[in-house]
């Protein structure tokens, strides 16, 4: 596989260098409520400063599918991403056109533009060529370092990078790596742990991983999607029904793959869907018909911690139940903090991502723990499916045809 073109190995010096980054931050009454992107991406402009580069940033927050929306202003981000840095970022309230060139042209050294939302063009989503060559203006050198933005072919990913000098950034490289390091070199034995509410969403995941994957651990509600094809009653369990036959198939090609594939051995059940429900833990045989199964049993945790104790390398997509309420996050917290800690001692290398599975993380306390996180969602879930992301696919094809020229 081809390496990824590294803006860390380019000179910038005195040189306008436009990045693409994911500052697609929740707001709440016009104040960002988490600056977890922000705080992450600000390394990549600190260094581009460090090295002599005038920097312009852009990003799409929300989805305003092509109007200019002030809600979905970028503008609540420039105070944060101004103290992350340690420099002033001067807001600018469009991204192309005449402004956006004014801004672009009269850059001041040691300041940072950040761009109004991209996603108020409809170009953007588009992959419009046009609209690229007018982003394309801000800057002599373009920087994807938003790798989960990356599945997407739009114009600030995708079509720019075909007109002008294109780089992966430095965190977009770290995504990269880590995923490289655990499903195309992992350090053996090697552990997925896939969870969530559907095998309906992760089925080419699932088909992915158990050909690459010594250990596979299924929990969540797909987790009773799998108990349901092993002949177990599940009583009002969230399961697919239309997928039990999917799963059946899972497993047999697991079996002959050399995949052992780990279910829910008891389950914690309770008969409302609510916090601080009456929960009790039963055998995945004695689920009772009234009741529905939200998370996974101590049983299970300990079976589970047994796995991680002899592996090396963990890929984590997914909790183990319905982790936002009491008591139904205890397996998933306890099984994130014992990963933590074999991270923390060197012996695991813990790779996770998905938004549920950074926030199951974070409410455990060691999403600072383990040993790479990742932000993303489509996109990460995507390269686990095996797909070729164009935002780094067109990366990849820069360098081949440098490299032929």
């Amino acid at each position: 596989m081809k390496p990824l073109p590294d803006i860390r190995t380019t000179d910038v010096a005195g040189k306008t260098v436009l990045v693409r980054a994911d500052l697609n931050v929740p707001l709440k009454n016009g104040i960002v409520a988490d600056a977890t992107r922000i705080v992450r991406f600000a390394p990549t402009v600190r260094d581009l400063l460090a090295r002599g580069a005038k920097v312009v940033v852009m990003t799409h927050l929300g989805r305003p599918d092509g109007d200019a929306n002030p809600i979905y202003s970028v503008s609540p981000v420039t105070a944060i991403l101004s103290s992350e840095v340690g420099r002033e970022v001067v807001f600018v309230p469009d991204c192309v056109g005449a402004t956006a060139e004014k801004a672009a042209k009269h850059h001041q050294d040691g300041k940072v533009l950040l761009l109004e939302n991209l996603r108020f063009h409809k170009g953007e989503e588009a992959n419009s060529r046009n609209f690229a060559l007018r982003l394309s203006v801000n800057g002599d050198l373009f920087v994807n370092d938003a790798f989960s933005c990356a599945h997407r072919a739009h114009a600030s990913t995708h079509a720019i990078a075909q007109i002008m000098p294109a780089y992966a950034g430095p965190s977009l490289l770290a995504e990269v790596a880590a995923l490289n390091a655990a499903l195309d070199a992992p350090k053996r034995p090697v552990a997925a742990l896939v969870g969530g509410a559907k095998v309906s969403s992760k089925i080419r995941v699932l088909k992915n991983l158990i050909g690459r994957m010594d250990h596979l651990i299924i929990g969540g509600g797909m987790g009773n999607t799998f108990l349901a094809a092993s002949g177990y009653r599940v009583g009002r369990s969230v399961y697919e029904p239309e997928c039990v036959s999917i799963a059946r198939d899972i497993m047999e090609a697991a079996a002959a793959n050399g995949c052992r594939i780990l279910l829910p051995s008891d389950v914690t059940v309770a008969r409302m869907f609510e916090a601080e429900a009456l929960a009790t833990t039963v055998p995945v045989a004695a689920v009772p018909d009234e009741a529905m199964a939200l998370d996974v049993g101590p049983r299970t945790v300990s079976e589970i911690k047994d796995v991680l104790n002899s592996c090396h390398t963990l890929l984590w997509n997914g909790p183990l139940g319905a982790f936002e309420m009491r008591p139904f996050g205890d397996a998933t917290f306890a099984v994130a903090r014992h990963a933590a800690a074999l991270s923390k001692a060197g012996q695991l290398a813990t790779i996770a991502g998905g938004g549920d599975t950074a926030a199951a993380l974070s409410l455990a306390g060691v999403a600072d723990q383990i040993t790479y996180l990742s932000t993303a969602g489509g996109a990460f879930l995507e390269w686990l499916e095996g797909c070729h992301l164009p935002g780094i696919e067109v990366l990849r094809k820069r360098v081949e045809n440098s490299e032929t020229v």
